[in-house]
């Protein structure tokens, strides 16, 4: 069936249970149960999905969409003859709003790239320098380590609560992360990139700060 998206939407299939597992370096699989061991919806809600229909995206390709993103309201229910066994699939479509979805790449790619009005983005942390011995680094609030775009490795100041991390499922079946904030190219009131510092992108190129999503994966940019 050949459905095409309208503007400002995007079609996209999604594997409900895709989260719910994880696969050691061995291969083993286990099934994980999210969605009773989780209260946190970014932790329990599916968010990879795959392009069936886009303005800016391939098809095929995968993309990260908000973690309310699978709600009824947004279904297809009749993208496809309804039977007992298209219901009993894991498989859904649905019509998303563009804005809900953050980054995507290309079938057979491992290269991530922003969709539309979206950058990926690092935590920026001081290390502590006192005579003690593990102790962790400190998270600077409210800046971040541009990956993507025109200001990509720079250190951008942006509003509160503007480092959205999405988790996802890697390719290897394991839990993976990435930081994605919003950046029009235009003036527009829902940016969140309100300056640029030039001391502090100096001081992480020059190995004084560290940058990372946790403090546990914080390291030199170098």
């Amino acid at each position: 069936m050949k459905v095409n998206n309208t503007e400002g939407r995007v079609i996209v299939s999604v594997d409900i249970e895709n989260k719910n597992s994880h696969t050691f370096e061995d291969g083993t699989k286990i099934r994980l149960e999210r969605q009773w061991n989780q209260l946190n919806r970014r932790i329990s809600e599916p968010v990879n999905a795959f392009v069936v229909s886009s303005d800016f995206m391939p098809i095929s390709a995968e993309v990260l969409i908000h973690h309310n993103s699978l709600h009824d309201v947004n279904r297809l229910f009749n993208f496809t003859k309804l039977s007992g066994e298209t219901e009993a699939s894991d498989i859904k479509y649905y019509s998303l709003p563009e804005t809900e979805c953050f980054i995507y790449r290309e079938k057979d790619s491992q290269d991530w790239k922003p969709c539309k009005n979206f950058e990926t983005a690092l935590r920026v942390f001081k290390p502590y320098d006192g005579i003690l011995m593990g102790i962790e680094p400190k998270e600077i609030k409210n800046k971040l380590y541009i990956t993507s775009g025109e200001y990509k490795g720079q250190v951008a100041c942006v509003l509160k609560g503007c480092d959205y991390q999405i988790i996802f499922q890697g390719i290897n079946g394991r839990e993976e992360n990435v930081i994605r904030l919003r950046h029009f190219q235009e003036d527009n009131p829902r940016e969140e990139i309100v300056a640029i510092d030039h001391d502090m992108t100096e001081l992480i190129n020059k190995g004084k700060l560290l940058v990372g999503i946790t403090v546990s994966d914080a390291k030199n940019i170098n």
